[in-house]
């Protein structure tokens, strides 16, 4: 059988003592594609709308990576002092792809700021930052990836629940935004103990999913796996 292309969208990258810009994404969102049944297919900035729509029924699905925040205007969001790593190019490309997927009932799985993307794309809007806009939130912005900082707990009926086989689970946690209004045409499938959003889905989509911490980076946990073999799974239909 054939294996199904996931585009995974890009960032910049900036290295010490290097002239060159570099595009590009960390290798555990490649090799949890690739180890689950998919081939990684990287996708770069700077392409125009009309290359994007032409690359676009090329892919079987797509991954939505972490990164920087999105730029507060997209969602009519007021500036804040903690937003960090605007890209309006990469809002640009993810915004759009993300869009037409949707449309399109193409697979896709949102990843951390993927998430976020996921949600300002149809409409809905983020907390800009966690800390000082959330009273009595749990630590959510660490700087390990294999820390299981807290425990989410995923709601029944869900596509979500489906894939990951029980309620709770305990997680890893790189952020310092996450999902304030949800999308009109977007669920809410897992919250971690003081109400942060960790999981959102589109209904009746052939698999349109999206979690807030960093499924990639868990690779050990059978649950972590499946969210990518069923991503894969989805697009080879």
């Amino acid at each position: 059988m054939t294996k199904p292309l996931i585009g995974i969208t890009t960032r910049r990258a900036e290295i010490p003592n290097n002239t060159y810009p570099l595009i590009g994404v960390a290798t555990t969102y490649i090799e949890a594609v690739r180890n689950n049944g998919g081939i990684p297919v990287l996708i770069p900035l700077n392409l125009h709308e009309d290359e994007l729509r032409e690359l676009l029924p090329r892919l079987d699905g797509f991954v939505f990576p972490g990164g920087g925040d999105i730029e507060p205007s997209v969602f009519t969001a007021e500036r804040h002092e903690k937003v960090y790593g605007i890209d309006l190019d990469r809002d640009r490309v993810e915004l759009n792809l993300l869009r037409w997927a949707g449309e399109q009932d193409k697979p896709f799985l949102g990843i951390c700021r993927g998430i976020q993307v996921m949600n300002v794309a149809f409409g809905g809007t983020l907390i800009l930052d966690i800390p000082s806009q959330k009273e009595g939130s749990l630590t959510h912005h660490t700087s390990e990836w294999k820390l299981l900082a807290h425990e989410v707990k995923v709601n029944e009926d869900t596509r979500l629940a489906e894939i990951l086989g029980s309620p709770i689970h305990k997680v890893n946690s790189l952020h310092h935004q996450s999902v304030k209004d949800p999308a009109s045409n977007l669920i809410v499938t897992a919250l971690s103990p003081d109400g942060v959003v960790e999981g959102l889905e589109m209904p009746g989509h052939r698999f349109a999913v999206g979690v807030q911490w960093h499924p990639e980076a868990l690779q050990d946990q059978e649950a972590m796996r499946k969210l990518f073999k069923e991503l894969v799974s989805a697009a080879s239909k």
